[in-house]
């Protein structure tokens, strides 16, 4: 795809939190920022009343941006404080690696201290993080404090002054907030238990520990040891009340590389996402648009992009240990594990991949249709097209749905959608004039044969895709009208299923089962729902004016044509019953005018109105 504009870049980002990066010219980071709203942010930059002193030397030197889509804010944040540490941009206040976020400290020592700390000191202590929020990190500790009885005070307790009894035990023994290591009543190796289960938590493998948790507690019942199995039981349930994951870091300590792949509905274009993580952070994020061409195979594709990926990282540094795949390709890199995740962080990581994937297809599309506005158009038909196995592109849909009310004022809608988008001025409205009854099958057939007899006798244009709301039963009627009128291989019909919203086509008993989010599916369904509402509108008229008529046919003198003088100046019965004579002498002569007042106000009347 040829190159568009910076401008055109910007309106085409996507309205999700991420990070943005301003390119100089040469290609070099000179900015970089967080957003909750992609668009909306780095469109500001370019607004003219914005740019003044710092923001307009910046927007002058800006010439391309990079951006990354993350799930939540707090993903930005930390992301942002990563990528501003490791490009020190020179409009950026630089970050320094301390005083910035607040890590957990797991202290190196025979029975380790638990605490949060801003700076990081290379003394053989774990760290974890770092966290956006403060009170988050403050919870963790607190939960983890409950759950272990962890100790609390700074005391340096060695294990050979334990033995020779050198501690006193402090208040948080005595109210029963600490296991007291310092006076032996936990061991050495308990203690480092409890720690080993802390860092898995903090790895993000919360569900690992509970599981261990409920085991030794069955075990211990079993043997009848109830009150070490009730121990146990209170830390299983601060953990299980606790969603500990949903705050800590991934467990990705090493550096991995992350690729993913998403194909446009067209099959006109494949794109590539390739991330790499240290440490459970983005570090980069790049994806690449291939042009498909008749012969090329997906995969072959997604292999030679993974290939050129990360040979050009090997000449970067930082090389990845672990690869990230969505599926097996059919060759082996040197030096580096391969992983097709089900679960857990790694497939979640892919899950980020897909998503960044998809938003860059995304803008790319939205790019081409402010360059060419029938582009998109041309994208949502072919992928409709080959998504519903058609011969051509669905440029002119019609859908029908039928309504009644327990079998009384049968009525049916045809609403029309041009290019994907509904053309009102096109929609009909059928009376259903030779069924009796509640039949659907047969209302059907009625509307069908009256819509496509008049319009191919007529020689207007027929639909190139008609849409049934309904199950099996009314795509078989309307296919069978069509065969009637030798139509069957000139418009294709389907029928679409309330329930599963399943896609039915004609002698195939086998439903198509359409992705949720695909835009084939959107359409058809915005076809149904307003077929429906355009049905249930026009009936509900129908049946207000059959109500209507039904009361003021039965005032003595009053005839068809004083019914409809009266139903267009007033509206409802209720707006006749209340007016005065004078008032209803304005459409009426002053006889017919009195009968309608006497009607609704004698007493015999009184509760004998039917709405």
């Amino acid at each position: 795809m040829e190159e568009h504009s910076l401008e055109y870049k910007v309106k085409s980002l996507p309205l999700s939190p991420g990070v943005y990066n301003f390119l100089d010219k040469d290609g070099k980071v000179i900015y970089v920022g967080k957003a909750k709203n992609l668009r909306n942010r780095v469109s500001s930059y370019f607004r003219e009343k914005n740019q003044v002193g710092k923001t307009a030397i910046l927007v002058k030197h800006i010439h391309d941006l990079l951006h990354i889509v993350v799930d939540t804010e707090q993903d930005a944040l930390l992301l942002e404080n990563k990528l501003i540490k490791k490009f020190q941009p020179r409009y950026n206040i630089l970050l320094k690696d301390d005083k910035t976020y607040p890590w957990i400290c797991i202290s190196n020592e025979d029975f380790p201290q638990i605490f949060f700390t801003r700076r990081k000191v290379d003394d053989g202590s774990l760290y974890f993080g770092p966290y956006t929020s403060v009170n988050a990190m403050k919870n963790v500790l607190d939960m983890f404090r409950r759950a272990f009885k962890l100790r609390t005070c700074k005391t340096n307790i060695l294990l050979e002054n334990v033995e020779k009894g050198k501690y006193d035990v402090c208040l948080d023994y005595h109210i029963k907030n600490c296991c007291a290591p310092c006076i032996g009543d936990v061991s050495k190796e308990t203690y480092s238990g409890y720690i080993d289960q802390i860092k898995k938590i903090l790895n993000g493998k919360t569900y690992e520990v509970i599981n261990n948790l409920k085991k030794q507690m069955a075990d211990l019942a079993a043997q009848l040891r109830f009150e070490e199995a009730q121990e146990i039981k209170e830390r299983y349930d601060v953990l299980i009340s606790y969603h500990a994951k949903n705050i800590i870091s991934l467990d990705l300590p090493q550096t991995v590389e992350v690729y993913s792949m998403v194909k446009d509905g067209a099959g006109e274009y494949l794109y590539v996402n390739f991330m790499k993580l240290s440490n459970g952070f983005i570090i980069r994020s790049v994806t690449r648009e291939f042009k498909i061409r008749m012969d090329d195979d997906d995969k072959d594709i997604f292999a030679t992009a993974v290939t050129d990926f990360h040979f050009s990282e090997l000449n970067i540094g930082n090389n990845a240990v672990e690869i990230i795949l969505p599926f097996e390709l059919d060759f082996e890199l040197s030096n580096v594990k391969i992983t097709i995740p089900k679960l857990g962080d790694k497939k979640t990581v892919l899950e980020w991949s897909v998503n960044n994937c998809r938003k860059y297809m995304d803008e790319q599309q939205r790019q081409r249709s402010l360059v060419d506005p029938d582009a998109n158009v041309r994208n949502i038909m072919r992928t409709m097209m080959n998504d519903l196995q058609l011969d051509e592109e669905p440029r002119h849909i019609e859908c029908f749905d039928n309504s009644n009310i327990q079998g009384t004022l049968p009525v049916s809608s045809c609403v029309v959608f041009k290019d994907g988008k509904p053309s009102k001025k096109d929609y009909r409205l059928f009376n259903v004039k030779t069924v009796v009854g509640a039949d659907d099958f047969a209302t059907m057939r009625e509307v069908i044969f009256r819509r496509y007899k008049r319009l191919y006798a007529e020689g207007d244009a027929l639909p190139q895709l008609i849409v049934i709301d309904g199950g099996k039963g009314q795509l078989r009627c309307a296919y069978e009208t069509l065969c009637e009128l030798h139509l069957e291989d000139r418009i294709p019909v389907i029928g679409i299923a309330k329930r599963l919203e399943e896609i039915f086509y004609p002698n195939d008993p086998i439903p198509l089962y359409l992705d949720k989010k695909s835009v084939t599916l959107k359409i058809i369904q915005h076809l149904r729902d307003e077929a429906h509402r355009f049905g249930i509108t026009f009936h509900r008229n129908k049946r207000s004016k059959a109500m209507i008529h039904s009361v003021l046919q039965d005032i003595p003198g009053i005839g068809d044509v004083s019914l409809q003088k009266l139903i267009k100046k007033f509206g409802s019965v209720d707006k006749i019953s209340d007016a005065s004579v004078a008032e209803l002498s304005e459409v009426l002569d002053l006889k017919k005018s009195q009968a309608v007042f006497a009607f609704f106000h004698s007493s015999s009347a009184e509760g004998e109105i039917l709405y």
